[in-house]
């Protein structure tokens, strides 16, 4: 049977994450593998994979909260508000102070309402708004309610972006999952009137999987011998634990839920997970009578 079980991976740049799945099936040779919370081909950092079984945990794994390392410069504006896009404007941000930026910063933090980048994946009217960006339409997304737990300053340095004077400022954001990141440095240089972008991204957090986390860095070839995909991944029950409430049954509860049953058991949430001897039967869901399945792993 083939292993199963979550593959936390630190991203490299200049790749998209599809491709980092590509890469996984072929350095494990299986083919059942999918991924969690998209990162842009810019950006490095945790990147979760489902492998095997796991690959139906991906859509129920509480990972909403996430955690970045960027750099915004001040001064530029791009048509995809990061690296990867034409500049669109270049005031330059000759004066411009931490003190300022600080301020601005701050408007952003708590509860807020954000209007994604253009060049997302969003769909209007079944297209993604990239697609209709880089067919040279004009995009305007609604914005929509997103949280940002924390968004520090962590340093400024003036540079020069061939003859203009910017600034890139390194910040730390938490924040809930919708929320974008180059939507944050877009509207920074928006509110300081000298247009902003982000050149650096690096997510050191998904849920409670951090860089540390990562045992693959997505450039790796096929496993060496003797190597054991076992060690590699995090077991479902583990993510499951670390992820969701968890419930133990017993060796008739086990057969009831690996035939689909409902449980009398009553579960604290939706989804639960239910374990049997260290192993992730399925995910269930409060019901009238006690639980019913959301899936069944087993």
């Amino acid at each position: 049977m083939t292993e199963s079980g979550l593959l936390v991976v630190d991203k490299p740049a200049g790749i998209t994450s599809h491709q980092v799945v590509s890469r996984a099936r072929r350095a494990l040779g299986l083919k059942k593998i999918g991924h969690a919370g998209t990162l842009d081909p810019m950006a490095t950092g945790v990147l979760i994979l489902g492998v095997g079984r796991a690959t139906r945990l991906l859509g129920h794994l509480t990972l909403a909260d996430k955690a970045y390392s960027a750099t915004i410069r001040l001064g530029q504006a791009t048509v995809t508000d990061d690296a990867e896009g034409d500049v669109t404007d270049a005031p330059g941000a000759d004066g411009l102070t931490r003190s300022r930026v600080e301020d601005a910063v701050a408007a952003y933090r708590g509860d807020i309402v954000q209007v994604p980048s253009a060049v997302s994946a969003i769909k209007v009217d079944g297209k993604r708004s990239y697609a209709r960006v880089r067919a040279g339409e004009d995009v305007e997304l609604a914005g929509r309610p997103v949280t940002v737990s924390r968004y520090d300053v962590h340093g400024v340095r003036p540079a020069r972006a061939g003859d203009v004077a910017v600034l890139d400022v390194d910040v730390e954001v938490e924040c809930s999952s919708g929320t974008y990141i180059r939507a944050l440095a877009r509207d920074l240089g928006r509110d300081l009137g000298c247009g902003g972008h982000l050149t650096a991204l690096r997510r050191t957090r998904l849920g409670p999987f951090t860089v540390a986390d990562a045992t693959w860095d997505g450039v790796l070839g096929e496993l060496a011998p003797g190597e054991r995909l076992s060690l590699l991944l995090t077991p479902m029950a583990d993510a499951a634990r670390a992820t969701m409430p968890v419930v133990e049954v017993d060796a008739a509860g086990a057969t009831d839920v690996s035939h689909g049953r409902p449980l009398a058991l009553e579960v604290p949430a939706d989804p639960t997970g239910v374990v049997h001897e260290g192993r992730l039967l399925a995910l269930y869901k409060p019901a009238h009578s006690g639980s019913v399945p959301v899936a069944v792993l087993v």
